[in-house]
């Protein structure tokens, strides 16, 4: 062989030798450290399109790609900080609670929600947020604490009318009105929008004229209302739709665990569903949530007249009206399903039924209502909801879902509500796809709330996602043991970080107080 045709042999073997190394990922030029490598997954964008088998690549608290990386061994011995195997699992954005509660300055690292797949919780919901002033002190706190989900925050209705010395009237000073509205439009610059809370005090004094007044400030905000109506009960939920609608006209409205109580059947769900698409059609932008259960939960005041819901009301109403109240009470109660469908969660009454607890006392309900517990004595769950009807709801394609939960309360939806739409409504009942599902856990409830980098398993959002083996999903929480953590999120990351894996939290906090855009 001459030496030309020997240097010429050699120089193609070099050449297939380099052709045969593996080409680096293009992306690694610009990231040569990837801080979290998901792989093998079933993704779902969150958009409702079907599953893609690819891989993920998170650096710092963006997905930078979503496809085949195709790292060599070396790449991924050098250059990933943390990878995971998702395969033959599901990888989704991390769900988003459009209404949930608890206090982050005393349980912040949120797991009740993490375990259930949620990176972000709503708080300051039914007119109810911290008595703060501002309101951005009481953030800027929770911030340096920390907390182990985001956090959409609203302003309370109810918690502006007092501190704007409005509280319980039903007439307000002009001063004090006007007080109030600006009270508003500065909270609107840091929150999500104003929630309301209209079955409640002070709230449920407010005129409609006020909820309109308090629209056209939300809405030059571009913000949005947040409402838990004046009265879910099933005869008066039109009206109480209708107002919501009014303030519609002036800024986006959403209806919070939209619900008829003792209402029954699928065909009166397509009548609430067709008054909020004709709303729609109309131009007012309403969306609305519910939760996946039967009973809801709340005070006890529920059940009592507005006459006689604070204590001083009570007092007086006890002495100079008591047989009314008495008849009051025995009607409402009764046609909520009657007392054995109040669960109270409130000791020393904690697990029983009002019935229970009138057996147990050798009283008529109503005469318990009155001389043991009182309008501020107890919280409860109330079986005053219909299956078929709530599940017709949840099908609607503008209908969300919300736990309306908190690691405190004793009802099962703080612990279960997310898991309870997979297990229950996906794979048992086929309600919705997985695909769906996921879309109204994810994308719908960001698009709600504005959050345009959240909701979506694509390159350059934000890194909020969760692992999961759907037929692994489990609910564990119910009515007599409602803290019992949900199953089968094998990982929860939160702005690229893992905040909880294999049915353990890390240590650290990664969750943010999210800024409305």
């Amino acid at each position: 062989m001459s030496r030309c045709k020997g240097a010429m042999l050699a120089t193609l073997v070099l050449s297939v030798l380099a052709g045969c190394q593996q080409a680096p990922p293009p992306f690694l030029a610009e990231y040569p450290t990837i801080d979290l490598l998901i792989e093998n997954g079933a993704v779902l964008d969150g958009l409702g399109d079907d599953a893609m088998t690819a891989d993920v690549v998170v650096v710092g608290d963006r997905i930078v790609f979503v496809g085949d990386a195709d790292f060599s061994a070396d790449d991924i011995e050098s250059r990933v900080e943390k990878r995971i195997d998702a395969t033959g699992k599901t990888v989704a954005p991390g769900f988003i609670d459009l209404h949930s509660h608890g206090d982050p300055l005393e349980t912040p690292e949120f797991e009740n929600f993490l375990a259930m797949g949620v990176t972000t919780i709503s708080l300051g919901e039914d007119g109810d947020s911290p008595y703060v002033e501002p309101l951005s002190d009481w953030l800027a706190e929770v911030s340096n604490k920390g907390i182990g989900t985001n956090l959409a925050m609203f302003v309370g209705h109810g918690t502006l009318r007092d501190q704007a010395g409005i509280g319980m009237s039903a007439d307000p000073e002009p001063e004090a009105s006007a007080r109030m509205l600006e009270m508003l439009d500065e909270a609107l610059k840091y929150t999500f929008g104003l929630s309301t809370g209209l079955e409640y005090n002070p709230g449920l004094n407010a005129s409609t004229e006020e909820l309109r007044e308090l629209a056209k400030v939300v809405g030059r905000n571009d913000r949005m209302i947040m409402s838990h109506m004046r009265n879910e009960d099933d005869d008066q939920l039109e009206a109480s739709i209708a107002e919501l609608l009014e303030q519609g006209e002036d800024a986006r409205v959403h209806i919070s665990h939209l619900k008829a109580v003792y209402g029954n059947g699928a065909a009166r769900a397509e009548e609430i569903l067709g008054i909020l698409a004709d709303a729609r059609a109309a131009g007012v932008n309403i969306t609305a949530d519910i939760y996946p259960y039967s009973a809801s939960y709340t005070g006890i005041d529920i059940v009592f007249p507005v006459w006689a819901k604070t204590r001083e009301q009570f007092d007086a109403v006890k002495v100079e009206r008591r047989d009314e109240l008495a008849e009051y009470l025995r009607n409402r109660v009764n046609r909520r399903n009657g007392p054995e469908s109040t669960l109270l969660g409130t000791d020393p009454y904690t697990g029983k039924t009002l019935a229970d607890l009138a057996h147990e006392l050798e009283l008529p309900f109503e005469d318990v209502l009155i001389d043991v517990i009182g309008p501020d004595g107890a919280s409860g769950a109330y079986f005053v909801m219909n299956d078929e009807l709530q599940a017709r709801l949840l099908k609607d394609p503008n209908i969300g879902v919300c736990s309306d939960g908190s690691p405190t309360g004793f009802h099962p939806r703080g612990h279960g509500t997310f898991a309870k739409i997979i297990e229950k409504y996906v794979l048992k009942d086929k309600v919705l796809t997985l695909e769906e599902a996921v879309r109204k856990l994810t994308s719908f409830p960001a698009q709600i709330l504005g959050l345009s980098e959240r909701g979506v398993v694509a390159e350059n959002m934000i890194a909020d996602l969760i692992i999961f083996d759907a037929k692994k999903v489990r609910d564990r929480a119910s009515y007599p043991d409602p803290f019992q953590l949900a199953e089968g999120f094998d990982v929860v990351v939160v702005n690229g970080k893992v905040a909880r894996e294999n049915g353990q939290l890390v240590p650290e906090m990664f969750g943010r107080v999210l800024q409305p855009e």
